[in-house]
């Protein structure tokens, strides 16, 4: 069990907004031992906003993002997750609730290898049935 850190949680911490050892669970509310890990789309979010930026601010970026691609394992998107992304998206578009495709990529993430998802946005991530969400 652990937590799947959502993009808006590191960009928080890029900015400040979170200290380096909350983010990688030390005083975060994680119990000892509790892995920290982000799903591949929430590093292919991160890596798009440094193509975006240019001169100082995109090697500050850069430079923060590999730091965080370093120390936080990612969980890819393999067919066990497919699976679990199918059934949620199915499940989602039955109930008529909508979910941005990141989001559900990381929420299919998070179910498949029984995480939970930090988020500072728990409004989408709430739609998802099995999946707790901790607000940070």
């Amino acid at each position: 069990m652990g937590v799947l850190i959502d993009t808006g949680v590191l960009i928080a911490a890029e900015r400040g907004g979170i200290a380096w050892d909350e983010l990688l669970g030390r005083g975060a509310g994680l119990d000892e031992g509790e892995a920290v890990a982000m799903a591949a789309v929430t590093a292919s979010e991160l890596l798009h906003g440094v193509h975006r930026l240019q001169g100082v601010s995109k090697a500050r970026a850069g430079f923060f993002v590999e730091t965080v691609l370093d120390q936080i394992p990612i969980q890819p998107f393999d067919a066990d997750v497919a699976r679990v992304h199918a059934m949620l998206s199915a499940d989602l578009a039955t109930r008529g609730a909508a979910v941005g495709a990141h989001d559900l990529i990381i929420a299919a993430t998070a179910v498949a290898h029984g995480f939970d998802v930090a988020s500072r946005d728990a409004r989408s991530f709430g739609k998802i049935k099995g999946l707790k969400v901790r607000r940070w």
